[in-house]
């Protein structure tokens, strides 16, 4: 939800479609980590977190005062990305179980990946 809001509050076309991409990704992420809880007869959560909330209602108020400034989004994307990759970050430190981990692991490179090309992003339109 976070991508998705990203990309209604900038006017740049590529970075509406990475924004959207992501959001993609991020979508069949959680796709997977629902089907491996049901598979862990767990009960997997169904909706978005209170911060999930609130990052996306501070991104449209960036983006609204901020003019839809590209840098803007993109820096509160990237602290967004922060946030998840330290909760993956405490997730794999803690004692996961060995059918989970895997999973884990690999959504935290995505993330990592993720997070790295907004960085980079930032950067680049911080200097435009």
């Amino acid at each position: 939800e976070g991508f998705l809001t990203a990309a209604d509050n900038v006017e740049n076309h590529y970075l509406k479609q990475i924004f959207r991409d992501k959001a993609r990704s991020c979508k069949s992420a959680i796709s997977d980590l629902q089907h491996k809880v049901l598979e862990m007869n767990g009960d997997p959560e169904e909706s978005g977190s209170f911060l999930g909330a609130m990052h996306r209602g501070w991104v449209n108020i960036k983006g609204t005062l901020t003019g839809k400034d590209d840098h803007a989004i993109l820096a509160e994307c990237e602290r967004g990305e922060d946030v998840i990759k330290a909760a993956y970050s405490k997730a794999l430190e803690s004692d996961l179980s060995e059918e989970i981990r895997p999973l884990i692991q690999k959504q935290y490179e995505g993330v990592k990946k993720d997070h790295d090309l907004i960085r980079d992003l930032r950067d680049k339109y911080a200097k435009e």
